[in-house]
């Protein structure tokens, strides 16, 4: 695990940081961003970039989330999962801010046009009640090509330092990537590492053991 003074890069799988939430000097009110950020046509061939090999990879941020209370269910804007103990309706696809599960899918990055990727940002008045999180991302109608990417996902949470995760060159014929896993307590958040690959939201699922009933959507 390398870090510095800004950053903290988990590099190997089951890599973990702890983030100590009882000696902050105040109560945590700011929120938590997860941001996904990847090379939107950063990369050109012999012919100037007319043929850019990153421009046309969509990349799409999501998350599995479980609370203390055994609601179970998954933020994206691709899927409907029929959730484990939760209400289920229109805000499901992005999640909610203002009240459970307290975690927000701020919208869709499409292309090269925006700059700063896809975010999920997580209230902290909702900590108390979030349990785990697992973090995934998932190239969205189109070949699995990690390699030509350099996504990173980065986690900030207010006042610490910034965690990343690399996807690196990683090389896999599916399209569904398990970056992190993120596990709440009263007193610390802890960021794993884990960057492992799955043909379908199901087979996560199963690989994670989220018990959740699957319909596949479209953007």
């Amino acid at each position: 695990m390398a870090t510095n003074l800004q950053k903290i890069t988990l590099e190997k799988k089951g890599d973990t940081h702890v983030i100590d939430l009882s000696k902050a000097t105040a109560t945590l009110t700011q929120e938590i961003n997860i941001n996904l950020n990847w090379s939107k046509g950063s990369k050109k061939n012999l012919f100037g970039g007319l043929f850019s090999t990153t421009s046309n990879i969509d990349l799409d941020l999501g998350c599995f989330y479980e609370l203390n209370n055994g609601t179970r269910n998954v933020i994206d804007g691709l899927q409907f999962a029929k959730g484990q103990g939760g209400p289920r309706d229109r805000h499901t696809r992005q999640g909610r801010y203002t009240g459970e599960p307290w975690v927000w899918h701020t919208g869709d990055d499409r292309g090269a046009a925006a700059g700063s990727g896809e975010n999920i940002i997580v209230n902290p008045k909702g900590l108390r009640d979030l349990k785990r999180m697992v973090i995934y991302c998932l190239i969205y109608g189109g070949a699995a090509r990690w390699q030509e990417t350099n996504a990173v996902v980065t986690v900030q949470v207010p006042g610490n330092t910034e965690i990343e995760v690399y996807m690196g060159n990683q090389v896999s014929l599916n399209n569904f990537c398990a970056i992190a896993e993120i596990l709440f307590t009263p007193d610390s958040i802890e960021v794993r590492k884990l960057v492992s690959f799955h043909p379908s939201h199901g087979a996560c699922d199963k690989a994670y053991h989220w018990g959740l009933r699957w319909t596949s959507g479209s953007k």
